[in-house]
């Protein structure tokens, strides 16, 4: 096996940058019960052991401290309510109540609700909390703002929003892009020029098309998010957009706002082949994840899990711009010999 000669960010960096790394970089997203169930399986006390045992290049977060107002029991900085679901193999917070959902107005939330204040949070442990991970890429800042939206309205009436309130999402999208502009600000300020990697993200694709129209995300979420890439651009940062299922037909304009990577890259939801994703977009965004956690990973066997990966380094890896992970959180369910298969595989065949 060849020696390693970058740091797990030195090779992000490499990729990001069109260089060549010593081997294609690898990253992990999972549950904490998948973490913990690996953990244990590969004999280590720690998260960071056994990703470091699986050669894995993780992502390090560099969060603020919330130390604002007190909080009600499973209730959320925006007053959104949650109960804790659980489906057998694991848990999640489940949002069921929505602070906004009687509001009809932008003049009435305006008056009647108390947004959360950058202040609430403290920064300032930052710089402490990554130091142990420098060789590591960091994450930092960045927005989601429509997935919040959704739990301050209501999943449904969200959508019709759009349409019927537009005044009251232009205003309410607004306040969440301010927020997280401060957040990201703050962050840097706090370890500057050490974030690699700030997280521009909105879900916008179903399995089979997007959920809105592109007129729509033009309208609403896009100078916004141009807002963010440029803060992050400005602080050296590459922007990772994560955008799930079938967002083809969207893509080109995340480009041209300025996104550095793609994820998830779900390659078996309609329009969006990994062929041609590399054919169309390969020269002006590196892909990231791509191994398949709705069927391969869970239901597979390790052979097709190494069959997966040999396909992704063939196809999106090919001449570059290519970061091997799953394409979402790995679940529970998920066989741990199909997760070692993976990162083995990655190991092995993901240099030169």
């Amino acid at each position: 096996m060849p020696k390693e000669t970058m740091t797990p960010r030195e090779r992000w960096q490499a990729v990001l940058r069109r260089e060549k790394p010593d081997r294609i970089p690898m990253d992990y997203w999972g549950t904490d019960e998948t973490t913990a169930f690996l953990t244990r399986h590969l004999g280590c006390r720690t998260r960071r052991q056994a990703l470091e045992k699986l050669h894995v290049d993780f992502v390090v977060r560099a969060e603020a401290q919330y130390v604002g107002p007190r909080l009600p029991r499973l209730t959320d900085v925006f007053g959104c309510k949650h109960r804790i679901a659980r489906y057998g193999a694991g848990k999640y917070a489940e949002c069921i109540g929505h602070p906004m959902a009687e509001f009809r107005s932008a003049d009435e939330i305006a008056r009647r609700y108390e947004w959360p204040d950058p202040d609430w949070w403290d920064y300032g442990q930052i710089a402490r909390q990554v130091k142990p991970y420098e060789e590591y890429p960091i994450k930092g800042g960045g927005s989601e703002p429509f997935l919040t939206y959704k739990k301050l309205r209501g999943e449904e009436q969200a959508f019709i929003d759009l349409i019927e309130n537009p005044d009251i999402v232009r205003y309410c999208l607004g306040k969440l892009f301010d927020l997280a502009y401060e957040n990201t600000v703050r962050t840097y300020e706090q370890i500057p020029g050490k974030v690699t990697l700030t997280y521009v993200s909105e879900d916008m694709g179903g399995q089979a098309d997007l959920l809105f129209s592109p007129a729509h995300i033009r309208e609403f979420l896009l100078p916004g998010m141009r807002r963010m890439i440029d803060l992050a651009h400005q602080a050296g940062a590459f922007v990772f957009h994560h955008n799930d299922g079938n967002c083809r037909r969207i893509i080109p304009d995340m480009i041209e706002a300025g996104i550095d990577i793609l994820n998830p890259i779900q390659w078996r939801s309609t329009g969006m082949d990994r062929e041609e994703l590399k054919r169309e977009f390969g020269d002006e965004v590196v892909f990231h994840g791509a191994m398949d956690n709705q069927h391969t990973l869970p239901f597979g066997n390790p052979a097709e899990v190494r069959r997966e990966v040999l396909e992704n380094l063939q196809i999106l890896g090919r001449g570059g711009g290519y970061i091997l992970a799953p394409c979402h959180n790995i679940q529970p369910i998920t066989p741990v010999e199909n997760i070692l298969a993976m990162y083995e595989a990655g190991y092995e065949y993901g240099w030169g």
